[in-house]
């Protein structure tokens, strides 16, 4: 689990280098991270944990923080 974290915080942080990823908890309720930084998230989130996101995971809960999409990621590979 603390592997699929820091997996995700490295993804997260290449395509939205000046973002602090460890302590946000409104990315896209701030605007922090807009429609094409998700379409970019969500494409290497699907190929780096084999998971995948469906239209119907394209809330703004699931992207509002790390922790969000880890669980979001983790019970996608349950």
């Amino acid at each position: 689990m603390e592997n699929n974290r820091k997996k995700l915080i490295s993804i997260l942080s290449d395509v939205c280098p000046d973002v602090d990823f460890e302590n946000e908890t409104a990315l896209v309720d701030d605007g922090l991270i807009e429609s094409l930084d998700i379409v970019a998230i969500v494409t290497e989130i699907m190929a780096e944990f084999d998971v995948e996101i469906t239209v119907d995971d394209l809330l703004p809960d699931n992207f509002n923080s790390a922790d969000a999409l880890l669980a979001m990621i983790e019970e996608k590979m349950n």
